[in-house]
């Protein structure tokens, strides 16, 4: 007999809050993977009871440690706000570029990896905060940008929802989460309100948060760019010192057709493809450990291997990556099997002089 999400979920419930309700019902129990005999989960906490709740984490690692069929717990605390702070109302993102030097590089930036697919949906926004955090482990100074736009989902991927300030109206000062600088036009909107701009104005954002963007100093800006092959490519490409662009895919031929524009694109614009990531690779059975290949699996690595670019490796499909970015807490930040290959990858960027 094996110890179960239920099982773990169910001895938690003895730990009560000021208000009555259990760490459960408030929904504070996130991320929550079992492994074998290890469990581990996020307990996500408002930021006002950070202090108070470390007595709970630890409470919740030893009842967990003491149950049946566990070998090892591990209980994580985090806590973020969704209380938007202002920012100065003469802070515009948005509007018409102003010409800008190509290949100009960021101050303090000493690389700018560009992550990139020829399609939405293939989990490229959830590589790159992993990648990001993976990176920030092994002691890299990492910032992320989210220039997805029109989709911009880095900010509840990593956790942060402050309005980034702007002491001058002029530049702006990002935020910071789980080791990682982030800056993202999502945390310039309201949740629910749309980017309704064309290339132009696109143009402009991507230059300001580029360029107004106080990064410090970085190793590695990683750069969340939008699926397709559209004007924030083309301007990152060109405006920006670009190190090298990394393809994420499914294994699916639909998935690789697409890649292989998003690479020729990178080609006429003469940016370095650095590798290939192949995301939802397989699916492992919780149950009885059967490896599925829902998209089938390696069409990547063989795509990688057929055009002469480095093959970085692949990520399972895990209900575990989508709780924990959906908390705020990148599965990348606990230990594991998907944590080891998100790992593996950062190390053979690191390895290779790209990050």
């Amino acid at each position: 007999m094996t110890v179960t999400r239920d099982n773990v979920l169910d001895a938690l419930r003895v730990l009560k809050l000021p208000d009555g309700r259990d760490i459960v019902q408030a929904d504070y129990v996130r991320a929550l993977s079992i492994e074998g005999g290890a469990v581990r989960f996020v307990l996500e906490v408002d930021p006002k009871d950070g202090k108070m709740m470390e007595p709970v984490r630890q409470a919740a690692e030893k009842i967990v440690s003491e149950l049946a069929d566990v070998t090892s717990a591990s209980v994580m605390l985090t806590a973020h706000s969704a209380t938007p702070q202002k920012a100065p109302p003469n802070l515009k993102i948005g509007g018409h570029g102003k010409p800008a030097p190509d290949n100009a590089p960021i101050p303090g930036v000493d690389r700018i990896l560009a992550i990139a697919s020829g399609k939405g949906g293939v989990g490229k926004s959830t590589v790159s905060s992993n990648l990001a955090v993976a990176l920030a482990k092994q002691g890299r100074r990492v910032g992320l940008l989210d220039a997805d736009i029109y989709g911009p989902s880095q900010p509840r991927m990593m956790g942060v929802s402050k309005r980034p300030a702007s002491p001058d109206g002029k530049t702006i000062i990002p935020l910071q989460n789980h080791g990682v600088t982030i800056m993202s036009l999502g945390l310039m909107l309201r949740d629910d309100e749309p980017v309704i701009w064309r290339g132009p104005m696109l143009i402009g954002a991507l230059q300001q948060m580029l360029g107004q963007v106080q990064w410090g100093e970085l190793d590695v800006l990683i750069v969340d760019l939008p699926p397709g092959t559209g004007d924030v490519q083309l301007t990152l490409a060109q405006k920006a010192d670009v190190t090298g662009a990394v393809i994420v895919s499914t294994p699916q031929d639909v998935a690789l057709l697409d890649a292989r524009k998003a690479i020729g694109m990178f080609a006429k614009t003469k940016t370095p493809v650095v590798g290939m990531i192949e995301n939802m690779s397989y699916y492992v059975c919780p149950e009885c450990g059967d490896e599925a290949h829902i998209f089938g699996h390696g069409g990547a690595a063989s795509e990688a291997e057929k055009l002469g670019i480095p093959f970085l490796g692949d990520i399972p499909l895990n209900l575990d990556v989508r709780l924990a970015g959906d908390s705020g807490t990148p599965i990348a930040v606990g230990e594991g099997k998907i944590s080891d290959a998100y790992a593996k990858i950062a190390a053979k960027l690191v390895a290779e002089g790209l990050a």
